[in-house]
């Protein structure tokens, strides 16, 4: 059965210190870049990860941060347990030090995001909740390592689509509207909008209101209804469910944080 067995997981925000860079060891060391640039040195050799790579350095890899050319990042870090058995996918079983990266960011981020929720709340059963969003996750990276890399044209129609979702966000957007603002037929722009960000254009709709909210949530006055009806919810309760399904939790989680300051 597939399965990974995570020890540590965190937010790590600032300069990484070369003197902390193998204190994980003997774990398996595996970091995804949201922020910023990491200089690592891995088996001596020099890497430079940006947002939305993905940094994997098994046990038996010597790693070591670069502090001189260290600029401020934010990363996640988790940390997993030695395996012994193959776990049927290549990021893992082949123990092959990689610096990748991943296309659909902005879902990671949504997922890792969860990740940390729950790993900080430490509800029942979190760690079998984080372990399986990072199985998913370790699934979705090793079918990435199969796949060619997509066009620099698509990715610039991508980037127009999503330019578009920015403007317009609070409203409903349909593949035809996406279509037009990148001149081609709307099944295709759903298409390559799919492969480019592993998201259907809903989806990633979806993911652009909720950030906002969490924003609003914490930062504003707003109640959650008044922020509801501004992001286009008609319905509360449904405005809830996408909220909970998520981020793992209901939006008055968030306004507690607005409450404490």
């Amino acid at each position: 059965m597939t399965s990974i067995r995570l020890i540590d997981f965190r937010l790590d925000r600032g300069h990484a210190s070369a003197a902390a860079a193998g204190a994980d060891q003997p774990y398996d060391w595996l970091a995804v870049v949201t922020y910023g640039k990491l200089h690592i040195r891995i088996d001596g050799l020099p890497y430079v990860a940006s947002k939305g790579d993905i940094v994997y350095v098994p046990a038996c890899a010597s790693r070591e941060v670069d502090a001189s050319g260290n600029v401020f990042h934010e990363k996640y870090v988790a940390l997993l347990a030695a395996r012994e058995s193959a776990a049927g996918l290549p990021l893992l079983d082949e123990g092959v030090p990689r610096v990748t990266k991943y296309t659909p960011f902005e879902w990671m981020a949504d997922r890792l995001r969860t990740m940390l929720g729950e790993w900080q709340e430490q509800a029942p059963y979190a760690v079998v909740r984080c372990e399986a969003i990072l199985l998913e996750l370790a699934a979705v990276w090793s079918r990435e390592l199969l796949k060619e890399p997509p066009s620099p044209s698509s990715l610039l129609l991508t980037e127009r689509m999503k330019a578009y979702i920015a403007g317009h966000y609070r409203e409903k957007i349909t593949k035809e509207e996406l279509g037009a603002a990148i001149g081609r037929t709307p099944n295709h722009a759903a298409a390559l909008f799919k492969r480019a960000t592993g998201q259907t254009i809903s989806e990633y709709a979806h993911a652009v209101r909720i950030k906002t909210a969490v924003y609003m949530l914490k930062e504003s006055l707003l109640t959650a209804g008044e922020i509801s009806e501004y992001l286009g919810y008609r319905d509360l309760s449904y405005f809830h469910r996408i909220f909970k399904k998520l981020t793992g939790f209901p939006p008055a989680s968030f306004m507690n944080e607005r409450n404490s300051k």
